[in-house]
């Protein structure tokens, strides 16, 4: 089946990375100092263990959230859903890549 860009989802999708992860602990690593000793290097770490597991345990809990709000209180989740949508304005649409039977995305079905 191939993928077509649908321009609520693509917006919804957006709030929901906008408020899983840009607002959360990334944002702190993000607002630092970069490491001009390491920039670019991708044989150093620039995140540690500890790091990544709150980034991910905040994103989880937070995706939860919404996701619960979504299926049980549809207002609370469309009102933070506004939310997001407003610091995603300019961020690109997804890109339509189809995932693989390990998950990873495939080519761009953009074309």
């Amino acid at each position: 089946m191939k993928m077509t860009l649908d321009p609520l989802l693509a917006a919804e999708t957006k709030a929901m990375v906008a408020l899983a992860f840009r607002n959360g602990p990334i944002e702190v690593l993000h607002a630092g100092k970069p490491c001009a000793a390491c920039a670019g290097r991708q044989d150093i770490s620039h995140i540690s263990d500890e790091e990544m597991k709150a980034m991910m345990k905040a994103a989880v809990d937070t995706l939860y959230r919404l996701l619960w709000q979504r299926e049980n209180d549809p207002a609370a989740y469309l009102k933070i859903l506004a939310f997001g949508e407003r610091n995603t304005i300019a961020w690109d649409d997804p890109e339509l890549k189809m995932p693989t039977q390990s998950g990873s995305p495939t080519e761009s079905r953009n074309s």
